[in-house]
């Protein structure tokens, strides 16, 4: 299977190629003159793509990792660009992974914690109204969740120890109290926040092709104190995750690709 992780930042980036790096190197299926890890690759956009190396029948043996920027609109910005190249080059990826570090809802995700998203959702695309927070599906435009597939799901959380929940997607990171509170209410069983996965899986959605989320907490959603949170932690976990991902991949068969996204309409 032929993956694409995408990040948010270069540190998230590198913790991910770190576990595919030290997996590949103790991996005698390597091609004797690949590069013994993840090489950059420039694409279109400023975009530097980290490939894996290749085995002797040419394959990569790891996913490809890209640091697209911070936010939803560069995830997909960022996502679409290498798929396109890809398929333009004739390799097309099969499945996309949204990956890096997140704030927790307590106390289900705790610091450390490794979530894997069962749903992807856009935490604030819609309308605010006098009653409250309309969704964006409410007002006949697109979609607010996307949802992978549950054998993947599965798969990863068993491979990584990690927990199967939703991952909401924020423009705007929480910081207070009420604002974790109104998020979980709107969503029940809310695991993680960040910032990229709803981008991420509106991009592999164009492509048809299957999406994940996996994220490691690096802070507790909430009233925002920097001195509480734990980045290196959540980064090393993130390593530790990611060490587990291929072998997770292997026993699943090919995920069904993501349907097209629906054409937008506007309601009266």
């Amino acid at each position: 299977m032929r993956a694409l992780v995408v990040t948010a930042v270069a540190a998230e980036r590198d913790a991910v190629c770190a576990a595919l790096d030290a997996e590949n190197a103790e991996d005698a299926e390597v091609a004797e003159d690949a590069p013994g890890g993840h090489r950059p690759a420039a694409l279109a956009g400023g975009y530097v793509l980290h490939r894996a190396p290749t085995g002797p029948d040419g394959a990569p043996v790891a996913p490809d990792v890209l640091a697209a920027g911070v936010g939803p609109a560069a995830a997909a910005a960022g996502t679409a660009t290498a798929l396109t190249a890809a398929a333009l080059a004739g390799a097309p990826y099969d499945l996309v992974v949204s990956a890096g570090i997140g704030g927790g809802f307590a106390p289900a995700a705790p610091l450390g914690a490794v979530v894997v998203a069962d749903a992807i959702v856009a935490a604030d695309l819609g309308a605010e109204t006098p009653d409250g927070f309309v969704p964006v599906t409410e007002l006949g435009f697109g979609t607010a969740v996307h949802r992978p597939d549950p054998a993947l799901v599965a798969a990863v959380a068993a491979a990584t120890g990690g927990t199967a929940g939703p991952v909401v997607t924020v423009s705007t990171v929480t910081g207070s109290a009420a604002r974790a509170a109104e998020l979980a209410a709107r969503h029940p069983g809310v695991l993680v926040e960040a910032m990229e996965g709803f981008g991420v899986a509106e991009a592999a959605a164009a492509h048809g092709l299957p999406v994940l989320e996996l994220r490691t907490v690096s802070n507790a959603v909430g009233p925002r104190d920097r001195a509480a949170w734990r980045i290196g932690p959540a980064l090393a976990a993130l390593t530790g995750a990611f060490r587990t991902f291929p072998g997770a991949l292997a026993g699943v068969p090919a995920a069904a690709p993501a349907p097209p996204p629906p054409t937008p309409r506007r309601t009266s």
